[in-house]
């Protein structure tokens, strides 16, 4: 497979904590799915925060960021049972990538992390 993009975001944590105050903010950004996860997670603003870097790293690695009709909504984020990230492909993302990269053949692979006052996302998108 061929790398077709990478993306990468880094996001103030006190950014999130403010906003996921906000229940327009969290409808906005995040799945319900996203949303209803939440509620078992201790940390919220970890949890928001890196899921907000990783929507960005993630348009980012399209290479058009959140235009041609994407969202916040459109990417969401699940992790295994040992923890790791990966995107749930939905069908618009689907379609946006075979529209642009004429494929349906493509991965994305994704790390975050955080600390105290920040949090991080990388995305490398291979077809």
């Amino acid at each position: 497979m061929k790398v077709i993009g990478v993306g990468v975001d880094i996001i103030d944590n006190a950014r999130i904590s403010k906003s996921i105050k906000n229940k327009l903010f969290l409808k906005r950004i995040y799945t319900n799915q996203e949303i209803l996860f939440s509620k078992k997670i201790k940390n919220k603003t970890s949890f928001f925060a890196k899921r907000f870097a990783a929507k960005e790293a993630f348009a980012k690695s399209l290479g058009y960021g959140f235009r041609k009709n994407l969202n916040f909504k459109d990417i969401s984020i699940k992790n295994n049972k040992l923890g790791k990230p990966s995107f749930l492909m939905t069908k618009k993302i689907k379609k946006l990538i075979k529209k642009k990269f004429k494929t349906n053949s493509f991965n994305f692979f994704l790390s975050i992390s955080d600390e105290k006052n920040y949090s991080v996302a990388f995305v490398v998108f291979q077809k």
